[in-house]
């Protein structure tokens, strides 16, 4: 009996292993641009699951992009026998690399869903979520490129659209029966360009969230129990774990400092378009965390264009008084010629504005 045992046991470990070989890796499209997200392999979609590919490294950055509360599950693949270089510090990714961002959310009904934390799943049960979008961010030989794809009501597909596209949504508060309606955008191929080229006029488009700062997580604080993604990248050879990889401080870190949490919420959410060669240089407001002048980064600094986007505020940060800062009256705004950020979004971050209030209230000094 125990023979057969081992032999039936040996006989499922085999079974497993051909399954997992039988995977269809990701397929890289260099000149193509598939009209249908299933063409590059990345997921499997069966009755009841998303599920990313197991040549795939599932990430979540130290920073989160706030995109009206929406949850996502984000993915890395390289192709086999590559390898990216490390150049000054960062990730230099090979032709092939493709990262993807799928957006979506917990349903609270079958036409309402939830405005719940962001859970981070490594694979969504369609059962329980709601498909919205997925992001692809592809490295061709001349550069990335981005693809959106809009997932169809049934969510058995994803559609690209290059002309970005809207969904009306109605979003529930956890534990409360207040309904938020709003209009969701999935941006075009042009406002991809606009956060993720953060040198312009004429910088090329590059990964935020797969960069060492932000891939480098503590394996003790993921709650998957799986090795952060930059120790899977190594093991898959992606990388040499002979680098002294940074970390960058996150918002979401309650055990960090109130200035560094704030600050690094800065960075991600302000920072592509708002630093020394962005789109926003010309404002002279600096929040890539690439300054130390308080000054630089807003306070009593007076804006450079007055008008009804500063609020008829007179600096951008004033110590001690959130009510009275620019920067804070913007990001309370959800009017298109106000608001900041002004791409990504359509509601208002309570999180973010609540730490970005602390911290103003708590900045000693004044004007």
């Amino acid at each position: 009996m125990t023979e057969i045992y081992l032999r039936s046991a040996l006989l499922s470990v085999c079974l497993l292993l051909l399954v997992a070989c039988s995977e269809s890796p990701p397929v890289f499209h260099d000149i193509e641009r598939p009209v249908r997200l299933s063409d590059w392999q990345l997921f499997a979609v069966g009755t009841n699951e998303l599920v990313p590919s197991e040549s795939s490294v599932v990430f979540r950055p130290n920073n989160p992009l706030f995109t009206d509360y929406a949850h996502k599950l984000r993915t890395l693949w390289i192709p086999q026998g590559l390898k990216a270089e490390i150049v000054n510090d960062e990730i230099n990714y090979p032709v092939g690399s493709v990262l993807s961002k799928t957006f979506y959310y917990p349903r609270a009904s079958s036409t309402m869903l939830s405005k719940v934390a962001d859970s981070g799943l490594q694979k969504i049960n369609l059962n329980e979520n709601q498909l919205i979008e997925t992001r692809l961010l592809v490295r061709k030989s001349d550069g990335w490129d981005a693809f959106p794809y809009v997932w169809n009501d049934e969510q058995t597909e994803a559609f690209l659209r290059v002309a970005g596209a809207s969904k009306q949504i109605s979003l529930l508060d956890q534990g409360s029966t207040q309904i938020t309606d709003f209009t969701y955008f999935v941006p075009n191929e042009n406002q991809c360009a606009g956060c993720h080229t953060t040198v312009h006029p004429d910088g090329d488009m590059h990964p935020l969230g797969a960069v060492f700062s932000q891939l480098n997580v503590d394996s003790n604080e993921i709650d998957t129990g799986n090795a952060s993604p930059l120790e899977q990248m190594v093991q898959l050879g992606w990388i040499s774990d002979e680098e002294i990889f940074p970390r960058s401080k996150s918002w979401q870190d309650p055990s960090a400092s109130l200035q560094d949490r704030a600050l690094a919420y800065l960075n991600m959410q302000c920072g592509h378009c708002h630093n020394p060669e962005g789109a926003a240089d010309t404002s002279g407001l600096i929040l890539d965390s690439s300054q130390t002048l308080a000054i630089n980064r807003g306070v009593c600094k007076p804006p450079v264009a007055a008008g009804g986007g500063a609020g008829d505020l007179r600096y951008a940060i004033v110590p001690g008084q959130p009510e009275e800062s620019i920067l804070l009256y913007r990001m309370r705004s959800d009017k298109p010629d106000e608001m900041m950020p002004e791409l990504g979004r359509s509601l208002i971050h309570s999180g973010g504005i609540e730490l970005i209030s602390r911290w103003i209230a708590e900045m000693p000094g004044a004007c």
